[in-house]
């Protein structure tokens, strides 16, 4: 599987192609527009409604400006810090707790940063683990054929996920989650 850094690399190469200008030319352009390259929200909105630039174009020349500019990509940790600071620091418990369950399935098992939720990946994403509240976590789970299961429901997020289990203490990550949890990684291999 390829990481977040090939894919971007990948993107970056074939930029000229896709686009009509290098990377190094969309970051200049970016630098002289007088758009923050902090900020890459900004970066994105002006390369789709100036430019016409596409989505995969868009994260990698938003990405490459900010670099140019100091920032630095958080940490794997860093990101789960951030996602459960505050006032979703008391769910940090349940969150540790799925991620050991999650890391124990297999060697191929990894943990992947995102600034809204952690992805844990095989050969595809099998499973990520979200706070959308300071009530509760939502473990996303992708299935090809569900398990039956009362605690499941359908959904299209966190990341790839077919379904979502709702946790609210740590004591709900019990036999059933870490069965549904186990078969989410058996369908993803």
């Amino acid at each position: 599987m390829k990481s977040p850094e090939d894919m971007l690399g990948a993107v970056s190469r074939s930029m000229k192609e896709r686009t009509g200008k290098t990377l190094e030319e969309w970051v200049a352009a970016v630098q002289a527009s007088g758009i923050d390259p902090l900020d890459q929200k900004a970066v994105r909105n002006w390369l789709k409604s100036e430019h016409g630039v596409k989505q995969n174009s868009q994260w990698a020349i938003a990405d490459a400006a900010a670099r140019a500019a100091g920032w630095q990509a958080p940490t794997v940790a860093e990101y789960v810090d951030n996602q459960y600071a505050g006032p979703k620091q008391a769910l940090r418990p349940i969150f540790d707790k799925l991620a050991e369950a999650a890391l124990a399935l297999g060697d191929d098992v990894s943990m992947e940063g995102r600034g809204g939720y952690t992805p844990f990946v095989r050969k595809r994403q099998f499973a990520a683990v979200e706070a959308p509240s300071r009530r509760h976590v939502d473990l996303g789970l992708r299935y090809m054929s569900a398990p039956e299961s009362a605690r499941l429901a359908p959904a299209k997020a966190p990341g790839q996920s077919t379904h979502k289990v709702r946790l609210e203490s740590v004591d709900e990550v019990d036999d059933e989650v870490l069965h549904l949890l186990a078969a989410a990684y058996d369908q993803n291999g």
